[in-house]
């Protein structure tokens, strides 16, 4: 009778002891993916200072950070170093578009921007128009897609937003404040469109010492200050309609 009353508190523990390692595995599960997440979030953040945005710039939005108003950078993006250096918009983030991507960048219209679609296709034709530049956006009806455009208010003095390269893919998310730039210019309209695209493929701000920022990487040969910059930062309906020759040039070294 004790030996058999023995067997049953040994058989007792051990089932107690695997419930309770069931228990802390389960807990472990379910931890992981959220650190996980706070993780990469952390990195980002320290990606986007290293850039040198400032950090009264930098903006937490949920899923996202955005930057001096209309540069997205996801929470799970893929930071990835390069262990050359970059190669150094006349200003960029160091990342591009990689060799492959760069000839057929699929960009993706939803619906509700469908009634933009000139001022769209306007903004790629001015990429795609880069003497010397292979990089190429087109226009797709379905999924896969690289690019997805689409309208979101975004509050008022924000025309829009990009995201920048990740993972040698372009900046996968572009939104357009539609109904804030609806009273601009066709010229205008499609500026902001084209602006994002920017984005999308590397470029920061080429005034980037005007807005704060502590440093950028230029693209050699193709440096200083251009008033006439498409990609300068802070021009919602009033900047540069159309690419510099300083933005062609800084195309054709990247792409």
């Amino acid at each position: 009778m004790k030996k058999n009353l023995k067997k049953i508190a040994i058989v007792a523990m051990v089932a107690v002891a695997v419930v309770i390692a069931a228990c802390k595995k389960n807990q472990e599960t379910s931890t992981t993916e959220p650190q996980e997440t706070v993780k990469n979030a952390d990195k980002v953040l320290q990606h986007i200072k290293n850039l040198g945005f400032p950090e009264s710039s930098i903006v937490d939005n949920g899923n996202e950070y955005i930057v001096e108003e209309d540069i997205i950078f996801p929470k799970n993006m893929v930071i990835t170093t390069n262990g050359a250096g970059p190669k150094t918009e006349q200003y960029y983030t160091g990342s591009i578009v990689n060799s492959t991507n760069k000839l057929n960048i699929r960009v993706f219209v939803d619906p509700s921007m469908t009634s933009m679609s000139s001022e769209i296709n306007n903004a790629i034709a001015q990429w795609n128009g880069v003497s010397g530049s292979t990089l190429r956006l087109n226009i797709v009806t379905s999924a896969p897609y690289d690019i997805l455009i689409k309208d979101e208010n975004l509050g008022s003095g924000v025309c829009g937003q990009g995201q920048f390269p990740s993972g040698g893919s372009a900046g996968a998310l572009i939104k357009i404040n539609k109904s804030y730039i609806a009273g601009n210019s066709f010229a205008q309209r499609a500026r902001t469109i084209c602006h994002e695209f920017g984005h999308c493929i590397s470029f920061r701000h080429t005034n980037w010492a005007a807005q704060g920022e502590s440093t950028a990487t230029n693209v050699p040969g193709v440096t200083g200050t251009d008033s006439q910059s498409l990609m300068n930062g802070g021009q919602c309906g009033s900047g540069a309609t159309v690419l510099s020759q300083k933005d062609k040039d800084a195309t054709a070294v990247l792409y």
